[in-house]
């Protein structure tokens, strides 16, 4: 009950702090109606005869005086609040911003096309993922976007209040419950340093510690850091307070080519694809993926340092980074050690695919396992296709691979699709993980040796549907399920094929048109 209470002070804080900004501070009709008033004054009687304006045609080389100070009014006295910003102005402003469209009304929170992405003034900031990743150019962009002189502000987030029930039926000894909130909190800034420069900086933050506990959340099968001196399994574990501060630097030759570095504290190294929050096939789905720790756990590391390139269609880059996962106390900043590596060629064919391939050394991940280092690589493409700006599909493949020392190697694969219909959005995420004795917590004698692989199957179906917005924020109602299926010998512990399922609340920004 307590954190029931605490998730509905969360939602009823974010709404009304979303309806104050976007009816409060964002609010500027009244002030630009009085620039309206001061910018269109009345018409006065013209006395200029017709000798003296040919003179003044004459010593203005040739312009027509005649009728341009009543069009120029025209110009600068829009018919309606929503023509704001004049097109001289716009232009100018456009200019000075890196080439951002600017011209719609400040009346809203502003929705800007042009803005670059984070690592590139050549490329769509629909292109920036999360860390220095790609997505494609064609995903949905959610966000408030603001400008404030030379700087363009965005604000992004994911809250998901719900009822969470780990095997329906009970028929395991490993399912559990819990009302959570995963969520995500996001916001980005940048802006242009001399004409070919850009800066860029991102922070996010995450409550699931303050609601979850330190434990986290229940999920079946899944697997990775710990909790009072225990691994965490059956369990996700919540993300750190601050999973995000992180600024960058970009310089562009010219248009095909780019240079960047990128530092975090905490980051995401150049290693593996967008995490699962903000890949455009996975985020209207409430749960981590039970491969997270083959894949792209490696998004909260504290110290990473990144370098890249990019050509044409391609970028290389590489990452030093600290490989220790965040330990247990999620409001802290951990010790920086820069121990472990990466690479990751990444390649944008078109506007609708994304392909990376990326591998990296992570040294002693584990707080519990302080001598086991991991090699990991990943593969991965996703494709986004749009119908209109909030009508598309959207799908990741993804193989991941971890080889930790002394143990034999794990693989982990994904497939995952998202159709979102104008407010309704049917998601479905595929994934076969190989886990071991030990990462599962199971007794050798009865289970295998430490180093026995088990496959784990499931499958989760789900729908979210947009209910209401209050100013930015979109609130919509959903519901998913999954179906598991594990190695028969794990039976008594899971019951077969258990089933689980949620309903929740999904609190997320109006998509940027």
């Amino acid at each position: 009950m307590k954190r029931a209470i605490i998730i509905m002070t969360l939602v009823l804080v974010t709404l009304h702090a979303s309806a104050q900004h976007d009816m409060g501070s964002m609010d500027m009709s009244s002030s630009h109606k009085k620039a309206v008033k001061k910018a269109s004054p009345k018409p006065v009687a013209d006395t200029t005869s017709a000798k003296q304006k040919n003179a003044m045609k004459d010593d203005m080389g040739g312009m027509d005086m005649g009728d341009s100070h009543q069009k120029n009014e025209e110009k600068i006295a829009p018919k309606s609040i929503a023509d704001t910003v004049s097109s001289k102005q716009g232009e100018g402003m456009k200019s000075e911003m890196g080439g951002m469209d600017i011209s719609s009304s400040t009346t809203k929170p502003m929705i800007m096309e042009g803005m670059s992405s984070a690592y590139s003034l050549n490329l769509p900031m629909a292109r920036t993922g999360s860390g220095t990743a790609w997505v494609p150019d064609a995903s949905p962009m959610y966000g408030v976007m603001m400008h404030s002189g030379k700087w363009m502000f965005m604000f992004h987030g994911d809250i998901f209040p719900r009822y969470n029930k780990q095997d329906f039926s009970n028929s395991g000894k490993r399912g559990g419950q819990l009302f959570d909130a995963p969520d995500m909190l996001m916001a980005m800034g940048q802006r242009k340093v001399g004409s070919k420069g850009l800066f860029h900086f991102s922070v996010m933050l995450s409550t699931d510690a303050f609601i979850t506990g330190g434990n986290g959340y229940p999920l079946l099968f899944q697997t990775g850091e710990s909790w009072k001196g225990k691994p965490l399994v059956d369990r996700q574990h919540p993300h750190d307070l601050f999973s995000e501060l992180s600024v960058s630097y970009a310089y562009a030759f010219n248009k095909k080519t780019d240079v960047f570095v990128y530092a975090g504290y905490p980051g995401e190294p150049a290693l593996g694809p967008v995490t699962f929050m903000h890949r455009p096939s996975g985020m209207f789905m409430p749960d981590a993926p039970i491969g997270h720790h083959w894949e792209d756990a490696t998004h909260i590391a504290f110290g990473v340092a990144t370098i890249g390139a990019r050509y044409g269609k391609f970028k290389i880059e590489g990452s030093s980074f600290t490989g220790r996962e965040p330990d247990e106390n999620r409001y802290n900043f951990d010790r920086p050690l820069f121990d472990s590596r990466s690479a990751r060629l990444s390649f944008n064919p078109n506007s609708n695919w994304a392909f990376q391939a990326s591998t990296g050394f992570i040294k002693s991940p584990e707080q519990l396992q302080p001598d086991e280092n991991v090699y990991r690589t990943t593969v991965s493409a996703t494709y986004v296709h749009p119908f209109t700006a909030a009508n598309y599909i959207a799908a990741t493949a993804l193989w991941g691979q971890n080889q930790v020392t002394g143990q034999d190697v794990s693989n982990a694969a994904l497939l995952e699709g998202t159709l979102k219909l104008n407010k309704l959005a049917l998601y479905t995420r595929y994934e076969w993980v190989q886990k071991s004795v030990e990462e599962l917590s199971l007794d050798p004698v009865v289970y295998g040796a430490n180093g026995t692989m088990i496959p784990i199957n499931v499958i989760t179906i789900g729908a979210g549907y947009d209910l209401f917005s209050i100013g930015p924020i979109i609130v919509a109602g959903g519901a998913q399920l999954s179906v598991y299926k594990e190695a028969e010998k794990l039976n008594n512990l899971y019951g077969g094929h258990p089933v689980s399922g949620e309903i929740y609340l999904h609190l997320y920004p109006r998509i940027m048109k």
